[in-house]
């Protein structure tokens, strides 16, 4: 694994910004009452691709919301490229992934508790 460089950590937190205002924004037309926010992104080394890690609240609709926001991609990637079209010459293909990093520590929490 390599260590990005500091120009793919400038597009990741664009990116991240960017995406977490578009989520932020179509959270309230396409899943009212959750809370989606974008927790990381990583680009890769050719800025082809990058990896959007969400967090979804609350936890038991997250499937079924990153299914949606998945079938919702090439709207989503749209959106983003309308945003930041003037800082990146190539949009990057967007993959979702969810961040269960709230999962993990409700369950070390639930652990402590007993």
């Amino acid at each position: 694994m390599h260590t990005p460089t500091p120009r793919q950590n400038k597009v990741a937190r664009l990116i991240q910004k960017d995406m977490s205002d578009l989520l932020q924004k179509y959270a309230r037309d396409w899943f009212p009452g959750v809370l989606i926010s974008v927790s990381s992104v990583r680009v890769s080394p050719d800025y082809g691709l990058a990896k959007v890690y969400i967090s979804i609240f609350p936890t038991n609709r997250s499937e079924e919301i990153l299914e949606r926001l998945q079938k919702a991609n090439k709207e989503v990637r749209y959106q983003l490229g309308q945003r930041v079209k003037h800082q990146l010459r190539k949009i990057p293909e967007i993959v979702m992934y969810k961040d269960d990093s709230l999962d993990y520590l409700d369950n070390i929490d639930n652990l402590l508790k007993d």
